[in-house]
């Protein structure tokens, strides 16, 4: 079974097709499914940028006990979910290895940790991403070998299922399909764009508890905001991130200079047209 979170409201949607399709093959949809109705989630479907459909895995087991799950082979604790169960729910979502433009992703945490840089890329790449929501002791590698492109983690640590990471993915990536988020620019200075974290936010009262807002905010000189917030944002990422900030800094050493700032050589010579 197939259920889609329609987002509540009358604004119409801005295209009939979706930039980006998310699927999620779950044991527990009513986990997550209230996410996606709300908030930037919510407006993105509202207005054709994502669609979000939950994929009940059990529909896809046939026996009379609807069995999704099997203890492994070998022992051992738990039980692991069947290879030709998650396959027909893959292949209902739409799964083909051999399109580059759709992603299957199986939340565990074996895999690689989920960054910014693979949210954009995943934003302006992927078409459909599939997340398979693993449960109890984990997947019949089988699955993985023939259906899943990779494998990404939030972290060094066990949950119950992938649901809540899968959600985490589908929101860093939904915010930054382009016309999603209203002001643009606040992606751009988002933490970790640029590899730095952002700068400190500071609104009404100007006053609070005997703290003031730093004066630079107040002047209205915005050559000098702007300095100040990058200032910022380096010494922030260098005291809390010192592993962000060696890669930042390993960036600039890298970096080719500006055309403007590189010394342009003189076509005459005088040590060599003296000889």
């Amino acid at each position: 079974m197939k259920s889609s979170s329609k987002g509540e409201g009358g604004q119409a949607a801005q295209s009939s097709t979706p930039r980006i399709q998310f699927h999620f093959l779950t044991l527990f949809p009513e986990l997550i499914q209230p996410l996606f109705k709300a908030s930037i989630m919510g407006k993105a479907q509202e207005r054709g940028f994502a669609t979000f459909e939950f994929i009940q895995i059990r529909d896809f087991a046939h026996d009379r006990h609807r069995t999704t799950d099997e203890p492994p082979y070998g022992g051992g604790e738990g039980m692991v979910l069947k290879a030709d169960v998650l396959f027909e729910a893959w292949k209902a979502a739409g799964g083909n290895r051999s399109d580059p433009s759709i992603r299957t992703v199986l939340l565990s945490p074996q895999g690689q940790p989920f960054q910014q840089a693979k949210a954009r890329d995943w934003s302006q790449s992927a078409r459909k991403i599939i997340f398979v929501c693993g449960h109890y002791e984990g997947v019949d590698e089988r699955f993985i070998d023939l259906c899943v492109d990779e494998e990404v983690s939030i972290g060094d640590y066990v949950l119950t299922g992938g649901e809540l990471p899968a959600a985490v993915l589908a929101d860093a990536v939904t915010r930054l399909i382009p016309g999603v988020v209203g002001n643009e620019r606040s992606i751009t200075e988002d933490s970790f764009e640029g590899g730095l974290l952002k700068y400190p936010q500071y609104t009404r009262p100007r006053v609070f508890e005997g703290t003031e807002v730093p004066a630079i905010l107040m002047g209205g000189n915005h050559k000098k905001i702007g300095e100040w917030r990058l200032a910022q944002r380096k010494e922030r990422t260098r005291l809390k991130r010192p592993d962000l900030w060696e890669g930042f800094v390993r960036t600039q050493v890298e970096a080719p200079a500006p055309a403007s700032k590189r010394r342009v050589k003189s076509k005459k010579n005088p040590v060599q047209s003296s000889g």
